[in-house]
């Protein structure tokens, strides 16, 4: 199995992107899958032909995308992508799409591939937090887990994908709000590892639950 894990590029005016750098962090196997790690722009336009041109070159049969959620205190493993974006700050190359479609023969949504909950359970297993996250935003952390759930679904039917958001590392929250939550790199990279192993040991979806109450 080879499973192309992608992680963005700094933005919003941080130094450094945690989801990346603990992209970085991941061993190069996990549970015998091979780990292909990939740096994408944090712009509307350029992420998914960014993801198309890994997915081309290595052939995965999963693509895990990674992107930094700040203000969360753990990963979390996304449900759902929707099919819209509002942009509430211009992005790396200074796109701002307001209240638009991501595509336009899409549907309103797209569920994960990738056994979200089994996910969960595996790293809360392993002795660290992690949750499931029904929304994934509207900037291009959903933008991306939308368009590959589409390019799957249209062109790459045999590959299972889905997104994962973690929190801001200790490094970046020192001149923010005390009660900013953050992690180590090296906890939010074990944390990833642990969420990956799960999909490598082809887990199936767990029945618990995950939900929301608001």
């Amino acid at each position: 199995m080879k499973i192309l894990v992608t992680g963005f590029d700094p933005f919003g005016g941080e130094s450094v992107n945690p989801a990346y750098e603990a992209v970085k962090l991941l061993p190069d196997t996990i549970a015998g899958a091979e780990i292909i790690k990939l740096e994408i722009p944090t712009v509307f336009s350029l992420s998914g032909p960014a993801v198309e041109e890994g997915i081309k070159k290595h052939q995965p049969d999963v693509v895990i995308n990674v992107g930094q959620a700040g203000g969360r205190a753990c990963i979390n493993i996304e449900k759902v992508a929707i099919n819209f974006v509002d942009a509430r700050i211009p992005d790396n190359n200074g796109e701002q799409p307001l209240d638009e479609p991501l595509q336009a023969d899409g549907p309103a949504a797209y569920f994960a591939t990738i056994p979200v909950k089994a996910m969960m359970q595996h790293v809360r297993e392993k002795g660290l937090p992690c949750a499931v996250s029904y929304t994934a935003g509207t900037y291009v952390c959903n933008s991306i887990m939308y368009n590959v759930l589409y390019m799957c679904e249209k062109r790459y039917p045999n590959i299972r994908a889905g997104f994962i958001h973690v929190p801001f590392a200790c490094g970046q929250v020192i001149d923010k709000a005390p009660t900013t939550p953050s992690m180590s790199l090296e906890t939010i990279a074990k944390s990833l590892e642990y969420a990956i192993e799960a999909v490598a040991m082809d887990k199936a979806e767990a029945k618990a639950s995950a939900g929301e109450l608001h």
